[in-house]
């Protein structure tokens, strides 16, 4: 098997060993300083622009009624979701911010693999993400916002440029390279996943290396309000869906766009946005490892049905 297969592949094992090895071995990724962490998810959303097509925006229009949904529910039913699992729990303020962090983000590409392996409408799950990631820079920092303003300092025209600098600005330029260079880049676009993957499991390695004594001493509670959150937005989606009267295919699809988030973003931005909170990018790398693992077990359930 080819090394750019392989990694995509095995995305959640392989993110998986990177957060125990930096839990367990710290000194393994504390050389990765936190400043590089923004750069590291330039380089995944470079990956993402490259393997996007500007027809995938078209899905806007395309399937305008699933898209908004979608949209609507996942800038309401995450950041809510997030926001009493962590007054439910009690999270002390740095940790309430990253998990709220984690559900004012939009989905990521990780979405639109899993829906495709579970058998989803793979080209609304794509809308979803691109219209997600455009209204991120505005809906994100907004959402943050509202939910922390009383408990946390937030510069959100910082979060603006933030999200512009990390997501919309090397999405926009993969895709400027891939239309200009077209066929000269396929090799480079080709590899680019396996590039992606690289960089997500240096984040999350870099991001529990720097706070692990901190997360062994919160571990079971950050753990219990990840997997719900997650779990809860799968259900939700799942739900809407249902209740909306949509087909199988779109209903796998809203469901897994809802449920999984742009975690790498949210640990970058619990960095730069929150740089007195040590433990606000906590929820967000712990995001990164299960999201991979619950959504492909999800999808190896939901493609058993397509009726």
């Amino acid at each position: 098997m080819k090394i750019c297969d392989f990694l995509p592949r095995y995305i959640a094992a392989i993110v998986l060993a990177a957060a125990l090895c930096a839990l367990y071995f710290p000194k393994s990724f504390l050389w990765i300083d936190g400043s590089l962490v923004p750069p590291m998810l330039m380089v995944v959303m470079f990956a993402m622009g490259l393997n996007m097509k500007a027809e995938d925006f078209a899905q806007v229009l395309l399937h305008p009624k699933e898209v908004l949904i979608g949209c609507i529910a996942q800038f309401t039913i995450m950041p809510l979701l997030a926001y009493a699992l962590s007054k439910i729990f009690g999270l002390e303020t740095a940790l309430a911010a990253g998990v709220i962090l984690v559900g004012a983000c939009p989905g990521g590409t990780a979405s639109n693999v899993i829906t495709f392996i579970a058998k989803g409408d793979v080209a609304l799950s794509v809308g979803m993400t691109a219209l997600n990631t455009l209204l991120a820079p505005l809906a994100t920092p907004f959402i943050v916002y509202v939910c922390l303003r009383k408990n946390v300092e937030v510069d959100a025209l910082k979060m603006v440029w933030s999200i512009f600098e990390v997501v919309i600005i090397p999405i926009a330029a993969g895709l400027a390279i891939k239309k200009i260079f077209s066929k000269k880049i396929e090799t480079v676009a080709k590899m680019s996943p396996s590039l992606a993957v690289i960089a997500i499991a240096l984040i999350v390695g870099c991001i529990v290396a720097h706070n692990s004594q901190n997360i062994f001493e919160s571990v079971g509670v950050i753990f219990c309000v990840v997997i719900l959150h997650n779990i809860l937005g799968f259900a939700c989606g799942f739900l809407i869906a249902r209740m909306l009267g949509m087909s199988v295919a779109k209903t796998k699809a809203m469901s897994i766009e809802i449920g999984m988030q742009n975690s790498g973003l949210a640990a970058s931005l619990a960095q730069s946005a929150f740089p007195a909170l040590a433990m606000a990018p906590v929820p967000g790398a712990i995001f990164s490892v299960w999201h991979n693992i619950s959504g492909a077990i999800l999808a190896q359930i939901y493609k058993k049905f397509d009726k």
